[in-house]
């Protein structure tokens, strides 16, 4: 599922259209404080002095063409612990998938992330943190088209109940993006998704796994960005392309729509 320049057309990486970013303007006053980090000792939630989050929805912008915006302010957006629409090639898989910061993903912001997409949740992490963790791959032979790099499933023990509450998945992610957690506090397999970032990042490979994770360097936050495909309101909950995806982030609070360049 990724010196930035602000364009109204996809600009080129590599000879490819790098993948392409919507804003949502959630309102997140702050980042999430230190104490949302997760110590290997913690035994329940930790808990924060900020109020519960709530997205807003306001009536979409005029837009006499489809255009591209400040790619700055998504990244302030991304610190602040918003959500972005990251969006790839219309040639590879054309999908849109929202993307947070693992280490700000509380369970407010999960269980509105599980609402528009997929449901099937996952936590992007460079390999070298998967190696401490010692998760490893799903699978020694990987036969997925585009090689998204899936390993085996785990849940945080402390804290949580079966693993599949936007509460206990919250809590998994930030436990994956603390420093402090140990590869002993989690459980195998679970109901969270880590996906194993490829070393070089966009540059090496123009997927969600590895935008996540660069969206979380270039912010200067714990490597681990959370991901799911954004899906259509529709009986047969079809996946959402790329004016679908416009769509959709024009119904949020300060929505912008951009290309990622450079990561």
């Amino acid at each position: 599922m990724s010196p930035v320049a602000v364009a109204h057309n996809p600009v080129s990486l590599g000879g490819s259209t790098s993948p392409h970013i919507h804003k949502h303007g959630f309102n997140a006053n702050s980042p999430i404080t230190s104490s949302s980090s997760v110590p290997s000792t913690t035994t329940t939630s930790p808990q924060t002095n900020q109020q519960p989050w709530r997205p807003k929805q306001v009536e979409a912008p005029k837009r006499t063409a489809f255009s591209f915006d400040s790619m700055s302010e998504a990244l302030e957006a991304f610190t602040n612990g918003e959500f972005l629409v990251v969006m790839d090639d219309e040639n590879r898989e054309n999908e849109g998938d929202l993307i947070i910061s693992g280490s700000q993903c509380t369970p407010e912001k999960m269980a509105w992330m599980i609402k528009y997409t997929s449901g099937y949740i996952c936590c992007a992490l460079p390999g070298s943190r998967l190696a401490e963790l010692d998760i490893p791959m799903m699978v020694p032979d990987n036969q997925d088209r585009h090689k998204t790099a899936y390993t085996v499933t785990v849940d945080y023990k402390h804290g949580t109940t079966t693993g599949i509450s936007a509460h206990d998945r919250s809590l998994t992610v930030r436990s994956l993006a603390s420093p402090t957690t140990l590869s002993s506090d989690f459980a195998r397999p679970g109901h969270m998704v880590p996906l194993r970032a490829r070393e070089g990042g966009v540059l090496t490979r123009k997927g969600h796994t590895e935008a996540s994770v660069d969206l979380c360097l270039l912010t200067h936050q714990s490597q681990a960005g959370v991901l799911c495909e954004l899906v259509n309101d529709d009986v047969m909950g079809s996946m959402a392309r790329r004016d679908d995806c416009r769509a959709f982030a024009d119904r949020w609070v300060g929505c912008l729509h951009e290309t990622i360049v450079g990561l």
